[in-house]
C-alpha cells in the first residue's frame, strides 16, 4: 500500500484520553525529545478550568509530528495510554462519517492499541477508540480510516471474524439520525408484543391461547422466577405485523383476572431508555417555558430557614405558587426557589429582596435560569475576558519552548475565576410535595 501524506494542519497532533492532572508541562516533557514544539494546549472547561481530557501538541516540523504519532501512540502517561491522531479541525470531515466503521461484541481485553493493530492492515487510521466506562470496555468502539475504500475493505474482511475468540460485528458507522430513522422504520413493522401486569398463574400455554386468535404466533414466553412462578410479564412474537398491531389495539387496557394489562410493542432496553429520556427532556423544556420569568433562585440561605419561612419572607410581593428550600440528608443546601404567579411580582421580589438580610445573612435573589442559559452566560463572560486579555500588550511567552516562528503565536489563556453558579442537578422550578 502506497504511503499517503495526511491532509492536516501542518504539524498539529490531537492527544486524547489524558488524566485530569496532565498539564502542558507534562506534555512538553513527554513530546519535546521528538523535536521543537511551537505550542501545547490542554483543553479545559471554560468555567471550572478542569481538563477535558485532551490536548493539542503543535510541532515546528511535520516530520517530527509524524514521528511522534508513529512511535508514541498508546504510550502510557501517568498510568493511562495516550491516544494520538492528526488534528482534524474541519468539522465537516469529522462529522461526515466517511471512512468510519463501528465495531461491537469486543472482548473486554481489547483496548485501543489492540483494536488499532487489528485494523491497521487495511489502511491509514485517523482515530481508533474503544468506548469505556469506570468498569472498563463497554464492548464496542470506532475506527476511522482516512479513506472510504479502506473502511470497506476492513468491513468486508473482519465482519463476523473472531477477535480473542469472540465473533465481532464490523459495519459502516451510522449517525444518530440514521439510527433513529431505522428504529422508527422497525417500529412501524414490529411483530414482537410485550404484555405486563399478568397474574401469577399465567403460563406460556394460557398466553398463547389468549393471543393466538389474532394470527399465527412464532413464539410465546411468560417470564418466571426461580420457583417457576410468573413475574407478571411476557412476550408474544407474531408472524405478521398486522396481527401484532391487531392484538395491541384490542388487548391493551383490558382486564384479565381482575388486572388491567398493558399490551404494546416490545422494545429493547436502550430504546426504552432513549424514549424516556426524550420525554423527560420535553417535560423539562415545557416546565422551564411555563415558569420563565416567574421563578426565582434564592441562595445564601441560613441553615435553619425552611420552606415556610422562605414563603413568609417573599409573600408580601404577590401570590406564591411554591417555595422550596433544597435539602440533602435533611439539611439545607443553602439555596432554594420561589415561584410567583406573575412576572411583575417576581421582578418586584428580586428588586426588594436581593441583598436583604434574613436571619443574619444577605440573600442573593435572581430569576432562575435553565442550565443551558447559565452555561451560555458564563461562556460569553469567559470569551469577553479572553478578548480583553488578547488586547493587553506584551503577553507572556510560553517558557517551555523556543520562540515560535514569526506570525504563529499562542497567547497564554488566563485562568477563569470561580464564580458562584446555580446548581446544575435541579431544574429551576420550585416544587412542593402534596
Amino acid at each position: 500500500m502506497e504511503p499517503s501524506t495526511p491532509a492536516y494542519p501542518m504539524a498539529s497532533l490531537y492527544v486524547g484520553d489524558l488524566r485530569q492532572d496532565v498539564t502542558e508541562v507534562t506534555l512538553y516533557e513527554k513530546f519535546s525529545p521528538v523535536g521543537p514544539i511551537v505550542s501545547i494546549r490542554v483543553c479545559r472547561d471554560m468555567t471550572t478550568r478542569r481538563s477535558l481530557g485532551y490536548a493539542y501538541v503543535n510541532f515546528r516540523q511535520p516530520a517530527d509530528a509524524e514521528r511522534a504519532l508513529d512511535t508514541m501512540n498508546f504510550d502510557v502517561l501517568k498510568g493511562r495510554p495516550l491516544r494520538i491522531m492528526w488534528s482534524q479541525r474541519d468539522p465537516s470531515l469529522r462529522k461526515s462519517g466517511v471512512g468510519n466503521v463501528f465495531v461491537k461484541n469486543l472482548d473486554k481485553s481489547i483496548d485501543n492499541k489492540a483494536l488499532y493493530d487489528a485494523f491497521s492492515a487495511f489502511g491509514d487510521i485517523l482515530s481508533c477508540k474503544v468506548v469505556c466506562d469506570e468498569d472498563g470496555s463497554k464492548g464496542y468502539g470506532f475506527v476511522h480510516f482516512e479513506t472510504r475504500e479502506a473502511a470497506e475493505r476492513a468491513t468486508g474482511e473482519l465482519n463476523g471474524m473472531l477477535l480473542n475468540d469472540r465473533k465481532v460485528f464490523v459495519g459502516r458507522f451510522k449517525s444518530r439520525k440514521e439510527r433513529e430513522a431505522e428504529l422508527v422504520a422497525r417500529a412501524r413493522e414490529y411483530t414482537n408484543v410485550y404484555i405486563k401486569n399478568l397474574g401469577k398463574d399465567m403460563d406460556d400455554e394460557k398466553l398463547k391461547d389468549m393471543f393466538g386468535k389474532y394470527g399465527p404466533v412464532l413464539s410465546v414466553r411468560v417470564m418466571t422466577d426461580d420457583r417457576g412462578k410468573s413475574k407478571g410479564f411476557g412476550f408474544v412474537n407474531f408472524e405478521r405485523h398486522e396481527d401484532a398491531q391487531k392484538a395491541v389495539d384490542d388487548m391493551n387496557g383490558k382486564e384479565l383476572d381482575g388486572r388491567q394489562v398493558y399490551v404494546g410493542r416490545a422494545q429493547k432496553k436502550g430504546e426504552r431508555q432513549n424514549e424516556l429520556m426524550r420525554k423527560f427532556e420535553q417535560m423539562k423544556q415545557v416546565r422551564a417555558t411555563r415558569y420563565q420569568g416567574v421563578n426565582l433562585y434564592v441562595k445564601n440561605l441560613d441553615d435553619d430557614l425552611d420552606d415556610e419561612r422562605l414563603r413568609k419572607e417573599f409573600s408580601p410581593f404577590g401570590t406564591i405558587i411554591s417555595a422550596k428550600v433544597m435539602t440533602e440528608g435533611g439539611r439545607s443546601r443553602g439555596f432554594g426557589f420561589v415561584c410567583f404567579s406573575s412576572p411583575e411580582e417576581a421582578t418586584k421580589a428580586v428588586t426588594e429582596m436581593n441583598g436583604r438580610i434574613v436571619a443574619a445573612k444577605p440573600l442573593f435573589v435572581t430569576l432562575a435560569q435553565h442550565k443551558k442559559e447559565r452555561q451560555a452566560h458564563f461562556t460569553n463572560q469567559h470569551m469577553q475576558r479572553m478578548a480583553t486579555a488578547r488586547a493587553v500588550p506584551n503577553p507572556v511567552i510560553n517558557p517551555y519552548q523556543p520562540a515560535p516562528p514569526s506570525g504563529y503565536f499562542m497567547a497564554a489563556v488566563p485562568q477563569a475565576q470561580n464564580r458562584a453558579a446555580q446548581p446544575t442537578s435541579k431544574t429551576a422550578v420550585a416544587r412542593t410535595r402534596p
